[in-house]
């Protein structure tokens, strides 16, 4: 902690501070601290102030225990990597004796009450036992942004409190970046962008740059990201175009590993998982709880129904039917229920066996489309929510529905 201790106390608001913490003595994580400042004949503030008989101003004692509790606060589990200090109070301080060059002081903080942002520590110094000053302090700990001196950040973009800027990240004048999130470093984020609260950009990914479309001609359009996102290294997410409505969108809670690419004019949901590679053409939605596997394509204009899984190295050129497994490129076939992850998102073993029932009329029967869908409605057994939009998706879709049946085998494997 002492020899961090010149760099956490940047973060000491109120004034560039001068170190008065010579060593940590003692150290109980978010709850005390002990310091110990040795007072010598050269100390700046002696130069030019009380001729013939230096002590030690009352105000740089307080200055001290408040660099003590700095330390103490910053190093708490939880604080913000970023977090910065204001001394908003002293109270009940009193002097009890003077302190001149050759004395050793020992400075002792103690954490008491803590609301909100607020925090109140008893503060006391002594020199060989003998208390020779006491307050309470009253401290303010706030997050800040901490951006890398090399980074190029345009002034007019906005960036939250907590939030990391790495080294020669670019960041442009229309963004908006949230709190507490991480921009690695060399990544870009340019145009009209908004970035929500706890998303962590990796080095080297590109969000919110111009549409790879020809029909783009710098019109102001958007990229709105929400939060909790990851984008892994090298991902690219291009902002929308004014003929697809004007606004790519990502939910929360999305992670995006390295080189994946989502077009302009795409919309995905909440809490997806893209593999290495994965693609989005134009336009393409994405439904909530999509996994799409590594090398995986998605056509433009095509959708991704909701807790879909899509297989490595797939190619999507119609909607993918929700809650299956879609696999496949020569075409891509349906192969039953996506089992396995609808479990882990905690389907009943009822809905379950509802929509087995349903993707069998849809995939097993010998009826067409529309007739196994009049089934699947007909049918008292098959109500609940999950068949009605399981219906809904198929009877919506402008590029028709991928639904020719995988092998028996790895059917049966999903069905498992």
């Amino acid at each position: 902690m002492s020899a961090g201790l010149p760099a956490v106390l940047d973060r000491l608001n109120h004034r560039f501070p001068s170190l008065l913490v010579d060593t940590i003595d003692e150290h109980e994580p978010g709850k005390r601290m002990v310091a110990i400042k040795n007072v010598t004949v050269n100390e700046d503030f002696f130069r030019g102030h009380f001729p013939g008989k230096p002590l030690m101003p009352a105000v740089l004692m307080i200055e001290a225990l408040t660099q003590v509790a700095t330390a103490l606060l910053l190093d708490r589990n939880g604080a913000f990597a970023t977090s910065r200090v204001h001394l908003r109070g002293v109270d009940g301080a009193k002097f009890r004796r003077q302190v001149v060059p050759g004395d050793r002081l020992r400075l002792t903080v103690t954490l008491k009450h803590t609301k909100g942002s607020l925090v109140r520590a008893a503060a006391s110094a002594d020199v060989d036992g003998q208390e020779v000053a006491e307050a309470e302090l009253v401290l303010m700990v706030t997050p800040s942004a901490d951006i890398d001196p090399s980074a190029r950040v345009h002034t007019g973009a906005a960036i939250g409190a907590g939030t990391i800027v790495g080294a020669f990240a670019t960041i442009g004048p229309s963004v908006r970046i949230g709190r507490n999130c991480k921009i690695g470093a060399s990544a870009v984020i340019d145009g009209h962008t908004t970035v929500g609260d706890g998303t962590e950009i990796f080095p080297f990914a590109s969000i919110g740059l111009p549409p790879q479309d020809l029909k783009y001609r710098g019109e102001p359009t958007q990229l709105v990201i929400g939060e909790g996102n990851i984008f892994r290294e090298f991902v690219t997410i291009h902002r929308g175009t004014a003929g697809g409505g004007g606004v790519t969108t990502i939910g929360h809670r999305n992670l995006f590993m390295n080189y994946v690419h989502v077009a302009h004019d795409c919309h995905v949901g909440n809490e997806t998982i893209f593999g290495p590679h994965a693609t989005l053409g134009g336009h393409v939605s994405i439904s909530d709880f999509v996994n799409v596997s590594a090398g995986s394509a998605v056509h433009q204009f095509c959708r991704v129904g909701p807790y879909a899984f899509i297989g490595g190295y797939s190619v999507i050129t119609k909607d993918a039917l929700p809650y299956g497994r879609t696999v496949g490129s020569r075409p891509a076939r349906i192969f039953g229920l996506n089992l396995i992850g609808l479990k882990r998102r905690g389907f009943s073993d009822s809905t379950l066996k509802k929509l087995r029932a349903a993707y069998r009329y849809l995939l097993q029967s010998k009826l067409n489309t529309t007739q196994a869908m009049e089934r699947i409605e007909q049918d008292p057994a098959l109500s609940c929510p999950e068949v009605d939009n399981l219906v809904q998706f198929i009877r919506s879709a402008s590029r028709g529905v991928i639904l020719r049946r995988g092998g028996k085998k790895a059917e049966g494997s999903a069905e498992d």
